[in-house]
């Protein structure tokens, strides 16, 4: 049974991070545990490498959703990162803060050091930006930021369509205020996909006291009464343990951090109780809390304009974007999943932009289906502060049981208003003059669906998807507030040396896509265990 002064449990995001800033002493043991294998594989390097790993044992969990009430009984596909670097390895790679109103929430809430001045100072570290050295960006960061490689004139007709609706341009979303449209900053590296494990983790993977083991799932924490003491995990069938002098770190994500803790005893008593596990702590909020963004994929063909749908079925244009790609590393094949951001506001009585539509010059029935024979854009719309709340639940005490997922999903009025207004925004956009030379016709939901609020509410359930972004599930909080799982330092409330860091500690979701803030959340965690230990 090996020591070491830290276990982090999952080498994703955060955990990337974490082994990077903790193992930055050389005095300090770092024991690094994921349940995927090394990004060996090609497909985990080039951009577009996302459409082959989701749903690809090698790269993602494989998770699925309960039948879902307001997607009118659908069940969705829930990826989720398998393999070192984890969601960073096979997300859209769109590098998005979120609003200085999301981390000043936070910090009314009573979170101090969360507000958007106390977490922008660690943004513009984590930076390797092209705009270089500003008030809002670093340019020395491992965490590289770049434009996209390649442009669509009818995403330029997109854009020209949203400026024509009142939205102003905004050639970057990530100053605090990231209403406007503009094509997305990416993670990328000169045509390659950047993930945490290539920016932060292997850099650092000949560090003596950094030990990383993949392959590994972990079973259960390890308690001394209420202390965390370590691991139980299974390799190779075999399990072992290992024992934590400092802190143990489950940064496993929103989905198997939850799973793990309620695994180790910690959780909703009654949850655990329907389980047989012994109760090492009632904690109401672990599993709870479960927030999405949910995007309605509305699709217009067109007419008269190159999109990705006829060059992909065209053998000569398959051939032609992987010469691109091989020559210049641009074109297509660097595409993240959505090109074009529009943020902006479903109706007037928003005080911000409280919806984010992701804009692609392609479109398909579903996700690892092949894209339609006609030229169309997708134009998703999703909301960027839902309401709808759900769960994170153990379906047994197997730990190779996969946790029942349940979003919850337009479970409130808010959140079926808004999805309606979202659909008549978009249909707005499309009726704007600068798109009439491409005759859009609507695809999804159809011409049939209506206008009024039952029928497009349907339609949502019907069209709805996730943006695969779940957070909140061991969320921030005050002692006082009953569904908080972790303090303002990140450690579980009522525990010792045990702490969460991924997006599960989220008390509310950020306005955009949450990579980066995940991202940010690691390092300040880090920062705050190294003065802890001192």
């Amino acid at each position: 049974m090996e020591e070491f002064d830290y276990i982090i449990v999952g080498a994703g995001s955060a955990g990337c991070v974490l082994a990077n800033r903790l193992s930055a002493d050389p005095k300090t043991r770092v024991l690094l545990l994921e349940a995927g294998g090394r990004d060996n594989w090609i497909w985990f390097h080039i951009p577009v490498g996302y459409l082959f790993a989701m749903g690809n044992p090698r790269a993602d969990w494989l998770y699925q959703t309960e039948k879902e009430a307001g997607l009118n009984g659908r069940a969705l596909n829930y990826p989720r990162g398998k393999v070192i670097g984890g969601c960073s390895s096979i997300n859209g790679m769109i590098s998005m803060r979120g609003q200085a109103a999301d981390y000043d929430h936070w910090r009314q809430l009573g979170l101090s050091g969360w507000g958007w001045d106390d977490v922008l100072p660690t943004f513009r570290k984590l930076d390797g930006h092209f705009l270089g050295d500003t008030d809002m960006h670093g340019a020395s960061g491992e965490w590289r930021v770049e434009e996209m490689r390649l442009k669509w004139d009818v995403l330029d007709a997109v854009a020209r369509a949203a400026n024509e609706m009142g939205v102003p341009a905004r050639p970057d979303f990530n100053d605090g205020d990231n209403e406007g449209v503009g094509y997305f900053h990416v993670n990328q590296k000169r045509g390659f996909r950047m993930s945490t494990a290539g920016a932060f983790l292997k850099p650092v993977l000949d560090r003596s006291n950094l030990k990383l083991e993949t392959g590994v799932l972990v079973e259960k924490v390890l308690f001394d009464g209420r202390r965390a003491t370590g691991v139980r995990y299974r390799q190779n069938g075999q399990v072992v343990e290992a024992r934590a002098k400092g802190e143990v770190i489950l940064a496993a994500g929103a989905v198997n951090s939850p799973q793990l803790l309620q695994l180790s005893g910690v959780g909703p008593a009654e949850w655990l109780a329907e389980q047989g596990i012994a109760p090492v702590l009632d904690r109401q909020g672990v599993g709870r809390n479960l927030q999405d963004h949910l995007q309605q994929r509305a699709i217009f063909k067109v007419q008269g304009v190159k999109t990705l749908n006829m060059t992909y079925h065209s053998l000569v244009g398959r051939a032609l974007m992987g010469m691109e790609y091989a020559l210049f590393r641009t074109g297509p094949l660097t595409m993240a999943p959505s090109q074009l951001g529009i943020f902006t506001r479903s109706s007037a009585h928003h005080e911000r932009a409280n919806i984010e539509f992701h804009v692609q010059p392609l479109s398909l029935d579903k996700f690892g289906e092949p894209l339609h024979r006609f030229p169309a854009i997708t134009v998703s719309a999703c909301n960027l502060r839902p309401t709808s709340r759900g769960t994170i639940r153990l379906r047994s005490a197997d730990p190779t049981a996969k946790p029942l997922i349940a979003p919850n999903y337009l479970s409130t009025p808010e959140d079926r208003r808004v999805a309606a207004d979202a659909i008549r925004v978009t249909r707005r956009l499309m009726k704007q003059s600068a798109m009439q030379p491409y005759t859009p016709e609507e695809y999804l939901p159809g011409p049939s669906v209506g206008d009024d609020e039952a029928s497009l509410a349907k339609a949502a359930g019907d069209i709805g998807t996730t943006i695969f972004h779940p957070i909140g599930t061991a969320k921030m909080g005050l002692p006082s507030d009953p569904l908080a799982v972790v303090d303002e330092r990140l450690r579980v409330i009522g525990l010792e040396r045990l702490r969460v860091v991924d997006a599960s500690v989220m008390p509310t979701i950020t306005s955009g896509n949450t990579n980066t803030p995940t991202i940010m959340i690691a390092d300040k965690a880090a920062a705050m265990m190294i003065q802890d230990a001192r």
